[in-house]
């Protein structure tokens, strides 16, 4: 059979890390969504997405296939019924179709004609950038589960202290040495060839992924995801990095999510609680006004390749788009456009030359290309969030 994940009817509350990649690739615990259900499916997945993203991330159609709603974390019970779907069927919850089964050329169907099976269990959803943070701890442990049954963990070196090693899992080339692993609020993934330097000190749970670093010193408390190739140091509680970015220096980041290709200037902070203890809104791309998200704690969301210089502050609830290079004193305000360049004093358009210039530069030094499929991508995103820049 095969299976194709496609970005369901939440995908515009995802923005701006729906941006630059399907719902599928967001990251939430320890792997990605498409990690998930690949690893439950033993089946490499295709992706059903936005136009501009299609040749970056292709559909690969074949006479039957799965359709799979990414915005759905997979379990046991969900995946066993989605293997199960025949022709003219779809499992839903709710309203919300999970998967449904589809012969070629049949990707939007009309589910008034199929047999619905209704799901009755408890399952994940993402359906607004917040829940990336919100739902990360109960993500985490499913994917501990998933990923260390039946398999041993590498011994935990002599200097390490830990509480509830048990549910300390290390992978082989992982270096850690006189750090404080508390495992007791949930489960601690150390991946392979990540770092843990000395003095750090961790609550989980915790994800970090492979050749992930927390530098000397770090304060982790959970639940949070230091996605691959990601370096952090500083404090950091509940928050999701995805990947390849970096939060080097001390500084505070909490209840956020940051994309990839990021970089925090040292002594960058971000308030995730209102001095008035209210409701946080958040920018909310469709309505283009703030939206309320019903919680207390909620700090910054930050777009693939945006980055702050030294001492930035954030306010409570701060959304940045794409590509931003944020510096000064002061607050910024708490939405800053995608290719944005500027501070608290105001913003000029910062010019897809100058950005692509630095993502080649960043990524060169991860010995990964920029290659022709992001510079299309991060172009039509520049005209798409046109309207929202004071040009």
């Amino acid at each position: 059979m095969n299976y194709i994940l496609f970005d369901g009817t939440y995908r515009n509350n995802l923005l701006p890390f729906t941006f630059t990649r399907p719902v599928a690739d967001l990251r939430v615990g320890i792997l990605t969504i498409r990690e998930k259900w690949e690893m439950h499916l033993e089946y490499t997945t295709t992706t059903i997405t936005e136009d501009y993203l299609s040749d970056k991330y292709p559909m690969v159609e074949l006479e039957e296939n799965i359709m799979i709603n990414a915005s759905f974390l997979p379990n046991l019970e969900v995946v066993t019924l989605v293997k199960d779907l025949k022709h003219n069927q779809a499992l839903f919850k709710g309203e919300d179709v999970i998967a449904f089964f589809a012969m070629e050329g049949e990707e939007h169907s009309d589910f008034s004609t199929f047999e619905a099976i209704e799901y009755q269990g408890d399952i994940l959803k993402i359906e607004h950038t917040w829940d990336i943070f919100s739902k990360n701890g109960a993500a985490i442990v499913e994917d501990f589960n998933l990923m260390t049954k039946d398999r041993e963990s590498e011994p935990i070196p002599a200097t390490v202290n830990t509480i509830n090693a048990e549910h300390i899992f290390i992978e082989k080339g992982a270096t850690l040495n006189f750090a404080t692993l508390n495992a007791s609020d949930g489960p601690i993934y150390i991946g392979k060839d990540a770092e843990v330097m000395e003095g750090s000190i961790v609550r989980g749970p915790l994800a970090l992924c492979n050749n992930a670093t927390l530098k000397l010193g770090t304060k982790i408390y959970g639940p949070t995801t230091i996605g691959p190739h990601s370096k952090v140091g500083g404090e950091v509680n509940n928050s999701v990095l995805f990947g390849y970015s970096n939060k080097g220096h001390d500084g505070f980041l909490g209840n956020s999510v940051i994309g990839e290709w990021c970089n925090l200037g040292a002594d960058t902070n971000n308030s995730n609680l209102k001095n008035n203890y209210a409701e946080v809104r958040l920018w909310d791309y469709q309505t283009e006004g703030f939206a309320k998200t019903g919680l207390q704690f909620c700090g910054l969301m930050m777009g693939d390749h945006s980055k702050c210089g030294i001492n930035t502050m954030f306010n409570t609830g701060t959304v940045v788009g794409v590509s931003a290079n944020i510096f000064g004193s002061g607050f910024p305000r708490n939405f800053v456009p995608s290719f944005s360049w500027g501070g608290s004093k105001g913003f000029v358009t910062y010019k897809t030359a100058k950005a692509f210039e630095v993502a080649e530069v960043v990524m060169a030094r991860r010995k990964l290309a920029f290659t022709e499929n992001d510079k299309t991508i991060l172009e039509h995103i520049f005209e798409e969030t046109k309207q929202f820049r004071r040009e």
